[in-house]
């Protein structure tokens, strides 16, 4: 198979603030069909955990993750993984359709599972993840990097606890995403049944953010449509999909994702997040810079009603907030969000992308 394009090996690496001792919390890492994978090892690396076990069907995934983290011992079979009485936690990025059953074997094993976003696909994998989770206690976490693995976005989160834009009227998100070279992309991305749909795919990251800026608990999906505007050969591909939903507290999001970033463009999507407030408003930018001198990338932006104020981020708030946060929720104190939340998300860009209308763009 081809190298996976770009995206698809995204794998932020920050600064090493460790949150549990050396050799008190090991995890394993299966299933490496996305290169979330290594972002999600890295965050839990920086903040102390130790990565013991990899394992994946195809030996060639489990050679070259063990090339990136020398440290870890492939397995020869997943239930030698999950068997193994020190490994707390699984962390996978199956593919998305299969994410579900994954965590479900991994929780029945007595081990909390961290799982790329999209954490499930259908109504009926929610129903047993959470059926699962009740019943042994066990978290079912997702790796919503494009919040939790981001300066300016954790940064935004306090912001707005601290009152700096007042009450949140409406939360606006972009999730643009680069193609790159289809033949670079695994078959399964082209399967709706298996990739479930772009709200259900990159869409989650704007639906979770919507809930934890906005402070909602639960919300409706308003409208939402997709469409495939230039990608015929592939006709199962969502290429552009958009929804607009209202919180129950009243606040409300529009979000659009797609798969047209150009080539020309420096990464692989200008992905931006707009907080409306009463006394003011955020915006995020966060992995291209303004076009202002020396600002980097990841950067953050507020204006209120005490003046403007122009944030530069990178490298001066520090980058260990992802480890920190998903090992916290691990060990309950929840302080980057509630299994409730994780759930929430994961249903509601799930109903979106069921209420969706298909837009045949030759056919207006």
């Amino acid at each position: 198979m081809a190298k996976m394009s770009e995206g698809m090996n995204y794998a932020p690496k920050g600064k090493p603030k460790p949150v549990v001792k050396k050799g008190e919390f090991a995890f394993a890492a299966i299933s490496l069909d996305h290169g979330h994978i290594n972002g999600q090892s890295n965050g839990l690396i920086e903040a102390g955990a130790d990565l013991k076990w990899v394992y994946d069907p195809d030996p060639k995934k489990s050679r070259a993750f063990a090339k990136q983290f020398p440290q870890v011992k492939i397995a020869r079979t997943e239930e030698e993984v999950l068997s193994d009485p020190e490994v707390k936690l699984v962390a996978a990025a199956a593919i998305p359709s299969d994410r579900c059953a994954l965590g479900l074997r991994v929780m029945a094993a007595g081990k909390d599972y961290f799982t790329d976003k999209t954490p499930l696909v259908s109504i009926a994998q929610l129903n047993q993840a959470k059926a699962m989770a009740k019943k042994t206690k066990k978290k079912y976490m997702c790796y919503f990097s494009e919040r939790l693995h981001v300066e300016s976005a954790i940064f935004a989160g306090y912001l707005i606890e601290q009152g700096a834009i007042g009450s949140v009227i409406q939360v606006l998100g972009t999730g643009p995403h680069r193609l790159g070279d289809p033949k670079s992309r695994p078959d399964w991305f082209y399967k709706k049944e298996q990739y479930g749909g772009i709200l259900c795919d990159i869409g989650s990251h704007q639906v979770e953010q919507f809930l934890f800026y906005g402070g909602c608990k639960d919300a409706k999906v308003l409208h939402s449509k997709v469409a495939n505007y230039n990608h015929p050969q592939y006709p199962e591909l969502e290429d552009f999909g958009d929804a607009t939903l209202v919180g129950d507290n009243g606040v409300t999001q529009y979000f659009r994702v797609d798969w047209f970033t150009p080539r020309g463009l420096q990464n692989w999507g200008d992905g931006r997040t707009i907080i409306l407030g009463t006394e003011g408003f955020i915006e995020q930018r966060k992995y291209l810079n303004l076009g202002i001198k020396n600002s980097g990338g990841n950067h953050l932006y507020l204006a209120n009603k005490k003046g403007e104020t122009y944030f530069n981020l990178t490298g001066k708030v520090g980058f260990p907030f992802f480890g920190q946060l998903i090992l916290d929720c691990i060990n309950r104190t929840e302080n980057a969000m509630t299994q409730e939340h994780c759930f929430k998300a994961a249903e509601l860009c799930v109903r979106a992308q069921m209420q969706a209308l298909r837009i045949n763009p030759a056919k207006p």
